[in-house]
């Protein structure tokens, strides 16, 4: 009999679920974001909740035999419990919620080795050795980390052009992020990026990236960066599973997310740079779907014995 299961991916922006019998595709949903940090954990629950909703009656089902979800965060604490809660209440018989690096990986290598830069909202690289053995770099948050990411281009962004501005360089970023924030002076703007809760500067980053194409040098710098920041974690992690892995031979490298996908400078500079440095490690020349991952992850589940 086929198993009926749900993937689902919870990145920091949106959240994608897929639900499939078999090889046939019973539903495909868009909803908000899972992530409490992000959106506090009442809404998150909210949109967990509308989605289930959304892709349960494009389906036509009361239940399924398995799911797995792959959530930005999924570490902290709390995370996979409210998840897998919510999931009892659908009546799903088996459930895991992972990382959305683990749903990424195993969209690229189903369970097999390789290297996974992810670069949305927020990034982080992870790798997987033949024998299993994991090594990451980077997804420390958007307050530590995340360099390359769409809230690291808008924050950088940001930062660089007050730089610029104090230096007298000519940019556009200031009065572009302050049409947007709808800020009348500079201070007004600082308020703003300074406010608790803070703005979503991962909403600049498409702005970042207009002004970039137009040739603002401010710009071109951080993306630049951003491609440089992200091929490096391929290459610190490359680095760690020789190390303590003892691996020899190249692995084959993937990328997800909307930084890789949409900004075209960033991931030429990705590309490039890990040609440069590796150029017989096999890169991707295009993203995966990281909700496959955790479609073949629930698939597995709903088989075991």
């Amino acid at each position: 009999m086929l198993k009926t299961v749900l993937g689902i991916d919870g990145g920091g922006t949106n959240t994608r679920a897929v639900i499939r019998r078999g090889e046939s595709e019973l539903a495909r949903a868009k909803g908000g974001s899972i992530k409490r940090l992000r959106v506090g954990a009442e809404q998150a629950e909210a949109n967990l909740h509308a989605l289930l909703d959304e892709v349960y009656r494009q389906a036509g089902v009361s239940g399924l035999d398995a799911a797995s979800a792959g959530v930005a965060s999924a570490s902290l604490p709390g995370v996979t419990g409210w998840i897998t809660e919510v999931f009892r209440e659908y009546h799903i018989e088996r459930s895991e919620v992972v990382g959305d690096e683990v749903i990424a990986l195993d969209a690229a290598f189903h369970g097999g080795a390789g290297i996974l830069q992810i670069a949305g909202t927020g990034s982080n690289c992870i790798g997987r050795a033949a024998d299993g053995r994991r090594e990451s770099a980077g997804g420390y948050s958007s307050t530590l980390g995340d360099e390359g990411s769409g809230y690291w281009i808008g924050l950088h962004a940001v930062r660089q052009a007050l730089k610029a501005y104090d230096c007298g360089e000519p940019t556009a970023v200031l009065e572009r992020v302050g049409a947007l924030w709808q800020t009348k002076t500079l201070e007004e703007l600082v308020n703003v990026g300074n406010a608790t809760p803070g703005p979503d500067f991962s909403e600049l980053a498409p702005i970042v990236s207009e002004l970039a194409t137009a040739g603002d040098a401010v710009a071109l710098r951080v993306l630049e960066q951003a491609g440089s920041d992200l091929a490096e974690f391929v290459l610190v992690v490359r680095e760690k599973l020789r190390k303590r892995g003892g691996l020899t031979e190249e692995l084959p490298v993937a990328w997800t997310g909307s930084v890789l996908e949409k900004i075209t400078m960033v991931r030429e500079r990705f590309l490039t740079l890990l040609k440069k440095v590796a150029p017989a490690m096999p890169v991707a020349e295009s993203g995966v779907i990281s909700v496959d991952g955790a479609l073949w992850r629930a698939k597995l589940l709903a088989d075991r014995n």
